[in-house]
């Protein structure tokens, strides 16, 4: 049974950076990019600065997008993961198909807050304070045009991420696997346990290769662990 994998995108990230990822799930997982507006063939589109807000208008096109499979699961990486998290929260309260699993990787539980932001700093601080958090500078950040064109999105999705404070509600009941880079020297691995918190149904937390981006550095593991977590769940054999 093909399963899909609905992908959120970390801040200043959209929908190609996952497309790559459709040659190495083979049949058992079909990768679904979410994009969301102000970013590739959407960059013409005002970006979101509310997560709520960012969910409800990209729950029509993802739900029309895994009609076809039998089940579906949602990942997000960093701004990802609170947006899969939020689209979860937004789905089994709707009423609407309910996930198979809940993937959130590199961000500590949705509740966490920065002691520092870097919402409302000036151009080159704003760059610093994002380079910090991130743990890499992106290449186009160096370029002043294409700085230009990426500043005000990246702006929105910090804000985006930053402001995000879910209020108390009850847990999910969906599966949840909170994954993190070996190394990642921003989201510690008892944070990476908060998530939790957020489900009463199965939770386990995962480690793979590398720093707080580490799946900029190759899918493979990452989705070696996605997998094997899906075909473990449903008792079939990953590939």
């Amino acid at each position: 049974m093909t399963r899909a994998l609905v992908c959120f995108p970390f801040a200043g990230g959209g929908a190609g950076f996952f497309r790559a990822w459709k040659d190495e799930t083979q049949d058992f997982l079909a990768v679904v990019p979410v994009q969301l507006p102000g970013r590739e063939e959407a960059y013409t589109d005002p970006p979101f600065t509310d997560v709520v807000t960012a969910v409800q208008y990209v729950l029509p096109q993802m739900l029309a997008s895994v009609r076809e499979y039998q089940e579906y699961s949602l990942f997000g990486h960093s701004l990802g993961a609170v947006l899969a998290y939020e689209a979860a929260w937004q789905l089994t309260t709707l009423g609407g198909p309910v996930p198979e699993h809940l993937f959130v990787s590199g961000a500590p539980g949705p509740w966490a807050g920065r002691s520092q932001r870097a919402t409302g700093l000036d151009d080159d601080e704003f760059i610093a304070r994002v380079e910090q958090f991130a743990g890499y500078r992106h290449e186009a950040l160096n370029d002043p045009e294409l700085r230009e064109i990426l500043l005000p999105l990246l702006r929105a999705d910090v804000e985006m991420h930053e402001n995000y404070r879910p209020p108390a509600r009850r847990p999910l009941w969906v599966p949840v696997t909170s994954l993190r880079g070996t190394g990642d020297g921003l989201v510690s691995a008892e944070e990476a346990r908060e998530w939790g918190a957020v489900t009463t149904g199965t939770f386990s937390c995962e480690e793979v290769p590398g720093s707080h981006m580490y799946l900029a550095d190759g899918e493979g593991p990452l989705l070696k662990a996605i997998t094997g977590t899906l075909a473990s769940q449903a008792g079939d054999h990953a590939p």
